[in-house]
């Protein structure tokens, strides 16, 4: 599981030290509503990635009971449908809450980058991987002890765990991982049935990894209850995560990295040529949270007391200041071209590597005017811990 730099750590500190107060508003909006309507906006984000989840589930059921070309591509587009409600969940991260806690389910959901090889099969090594290794049982228990042990790199679980399987390596240059169903066909290819066995209990898991986060932010449940009551401590949590996000997850580890090495390896979802996607769902997640405003998998739309008006109670141009960054980090993700790891080849100059810097930049920026409007609302102290 990559670990977050602290968000602040760049040349930060000082704007979260300078920024002018203003008047509240007569009626200014109430911390603890915008911490409700947060709450309800994860629990239905986590509801719609569970709800794709299950379809996954379903396909990786059938696909595994019967493989045919048909099937695998059947779940191969469960799995990418599932990622976009699961990348917006992403602005719920890094401030020690249900998903990240010392208990928390994320380095089994969604740790990166993974080791093929711990896996399954890979070029040159016909017998490497868990699949191969016909002594180890494979259990929902079992591959999560397995998950990261003995290197972070060693994942065993997860949406990238699964990824990998439908899809195996990424080999070409243009295109996605081309595994064959066939990889899954008794007497074609070695150890198909423990590889059948190991997609669908990797799939299992992450259900119930994800019905975990669901039920946490039931309304009652203990964590939700004390965040809606947090006042201002869960606004400083809300933009923690934001923020981490924003500088030190997505426009670092999952963009920056992979700018500089021009590694395909270094993409975020790599076997399916979906990293593209990945940074599009991370920023409209951010948006979501900024503004209150979520649009549900059936299409209906959740809006509410948010973090805009908040600070817009206090400081209006700060809020639209930073309104207008996030729009530009959105917009800017969204002009990235697929594949990911062709947009980064290049000379500095070349258009695919000047739309991924243009987005990073955009992050940035993006990250110091959530410094401010944090500072706006009376918090100085942007790290995990208060």
């Amino acid at each position: 599981m990559m670990k977050v730099k602290q968000w602040m750590s760049v040349g930060m500190l000082s704007l979260a030290l300078s920024v002018p107060s203003v008047g509240a508003q007569e009626h200014p909006i109430d911390a603890n509503a915008v911490a409700r309507h947060y709450a309800t906006l994860v629990l239905t984000n986590y509801e719609d990635t569970l709800g794709a989840a299950l379809t996954l589930q379903q396909k990786v059921q059938a696909f595994v009971a019967a493989p045919s070309a048909d099937g695998l591509t059947a779940a191969r587009q469960a799995w990418l449908a599932a990622r976009e409600w699961y990348g917006q969940t992403e602005a719920f991260r890094f401030y020690g809450g249900p998903i990240d806690d010392a208990k928390g389910p994320e380095g089994r959901i969604n740790a990166w980058p993974l080791d093929e090889s711990y896996i399954d099969y890979v070029k040159g090594r016909a017998d490497a991987g868990l699949v191969q290794n016909r002594r180890l049982a494979i259990s929902k228990t079992s591959l999560a002890k397995m998950n990261e042990r003995g290197g972070e790199e060693n994942i065993s679980t997860g949406w990238h765990a699964i990824e990998f399987l439908l899809w195996g390596q990424d080999q070409s240059p243009t295109g996605a991982g081309n595994r064959s169903f066939e990889d899954y066909v008794d007497g074609k290819t070695p150890h198909a049935d423990r590889r059948r066995q190991a997609l669908a209990t990797i799939t299992d898991l992450l259900i119930d990894d994800l019905r975990y986060l669901v039920q946490a932010w039931q309304p009652g449940a203990p964590y939700r209850t004390a965040f809606e009551g947090g006042g201002q401590e869960s606004m400083r949590k809300i933009i923690v995560g934001l923020g981490s996000l924003s500088r030190g997850e997505l426009a670092g580890e999952r963009m920056e990295v992979a700018l500089n090495t021009q590694d395909q390896e270094d993409e975020h979802s790599c076997f399916s040529d979906n990293t593209h996607r990945d940074i599009v769902t991370n920023a409209q997640g951010i948006h979501n949270v900024w503004t209150g405003r979520y649009q549900r998998a059936s299409g209906a739309v959740l809006s509410g007391p948010s973090l805009q008006q908040l600070v817009a109670s206090r400081d209006a141009t700060v809020a639209e200041h930073t309104t207008r960054s996030i729009e530009n980090s959105l917009a800017a993700a969204q002009a990235i071209q697929a594949p990911f790891d062709r947009e980064i080849i290049g000379a500095d100059s070349a258009p695919g590597r000047q739309r991924v810097l243009k987005t990073i930049q955009s992050l940035v920026q993006q990250s110091k005017h959530l410094v401010t409007s944090a500072n706006v609302l009376g918090i100085t102290r942007l790290t995990v811990n208060p």
